[in-house]
């Protein structure tokens, strides 16, 4: 199992046993990341729902589908945000997209950005990717910042990208490159 110190945070895979701390989070932020995700039908927000999706989640990680990290904080036990490798794509791409999250209460005190520089160093030096995509809204400037700091650069722009809170929004596409890894 995957266990990263961050500092203040761990983040690692969760078993199901987590679903009531995963409901918990989705019920506490419900409001707060509406406008960033597709609309939720009230199932999403029931505890069997959040089994499946942790079940589903190792699932993915076992074939190495995706890598889906959670930061559970040090002091609290207390579910922070999710950091999520998805769509992995091995062979000569090498690649996968990043979606992540952050609880409204840890919200602009750094713990995100904390969390995803711990990600992204185990992603490019022990999953060995060679590119992660994050997209993000142009009216999100909060993750467009975030992105900026981490070293992704944007490489182009997408009309209509995704179905997010009931409408189709256009988003701006990033990259990050291995360091590590010459061009």
């Amino acid at each position: 199992m995957i266990q990263i110190d961050t500092g203040r945070t761990t983040l690692r895979l969760l078993s199901s046993d987590y679903s009531k701390s995963l409901l918990q989070y989705r019920l506490r932020n419900r409001e707060h990341l509406a406008p960033w995700e597709p609309l939720r039908d009230s199932a999403y927000y029931e505890e069997a729902a959040c089994k499946k999706a942790l079940d589903e989640g190792f699932e993915e990680f076992t074939q190495g589908r995706s890598i889906r990290l959670w930061g559970v904080d040090n002091k609290t036990s207390e579910l922070v945000g999710c950091c999520n490798f998805t769509n992995i794509v091995r062979g000569p791409f090498q690649a996968c997209y990043l979606g992540f999250s952050v609880d409204s209460a840890y919200q602009g005190k750094g713990y995100m950005r904390e969390m995803l520089e711990a990600a992204l160093d185990y992603v490019f030096e022990t999953a060995e990717l060679h590119r992660v995509m994050a997209n993000h809204m142009p009216s999100n400037t909060r993750s467009a910042r975030l992105l900026e700091k981490l070293g992704f650069e944007r490489e182009g722009f997408a009309r209509s990208y995704l179905k997010i809170n009931g409408r189709w929004e256009d988003h701006v596409l990033t990259a990050k490159t291995n360091p590590a890894e010459s061009v």
